[in-house]
């Protein structure tokens, strides 16, 4: 079991600070990030940050690594057993270097990862998990039709996304602490199974074949 929930949070609360303590302070959120990757699956449904403290991004690219080990792949994701499990950001990157901090030197099984920011939505059939950023809302029908079929997991928070045909939706709760929300029909289509661990901590919607 990772630190307690009030030692996690009260390590996210922005303080004012020097330069050298800033820098501190940023590898103390990348190390607070690792913990909550280690553990959160461990935890009780209620998840653990504000998602308004820094670190936001951080922690949502914790979860992006879980969800890709929580998550049986079909073979026809991979060309081969060790081709890079690349997660994409379609839209603008609310990330930073988040992603590329937090993912560097992970693997797995074989597998390493890589990071690509995409314009085109077209290129995502590449990704095995893509992320549409807010940039994105008002293109979501069509992404996610352009993406019927094929074997990623698609991932937003933005409102509604995940009833609109997301995969995944990170939310908010009336604390402002970060859930997630799981589409199981979208997950179907795209030929993912979800572990019991995994879908145990998330709330469950459907789309009705959207």
């Amino acid at each position: 079991m990772g630190p307690s929930f009030g030692m996690r949070q009260g390590l996210w609360r922005l303080r004012a600070s020097t330069p050298t303590q800033r820098d501190g302070r940023a590898r103390e959120r990348i190390i607070v990030a690792v913990l909550v990757t280690i553990s959160v699956f461990s935890l009780s449904p209620v998840l653990v940050a504000q998602a308004n403290a820094p670190g936001e991004y951080e922690l949502k690219a914790a979860f992006l690594f879980n969800f890709a080990k929580f998550i049986d792949w079909p073979r026809g994701s991979f060309s081969s057993p060790q081709s890079p499990f690349t997660i994409c950001v379609l839209g603008e990157d609310p990330f930073g270097r988040a992603l590329d901090e937090g993912l560097r030197g992970k693997m797995i099984g074989d597998q390493p990862f890589a990071i690509r920011r995409l314009k085109d939505k077209a290129e995502a059939r590449r990704c095995q998990v893509v992320f549409v950023s807010s940039s994105e809302t008002r293109h979501l029908a069509e992404i996610v039709e352009s993406l019927r079929g094929a074997n990623l997991l698609l991932v937003g928070d933005t409102t509604g996304f995940a009833s609109s045909g997301g995969t995944i939706e990170f939310t908010l709760d009336q604390d402002n602490r970060v859930r997630f929300t799981i589409n199981t029909d979208a997950a179907d289509r795209a030929g993912l199974k979800f572990s019991a661990k995994l879908l145990a901590l998330a709330k469950i919607v459907h789309d009705g074949g959207h």
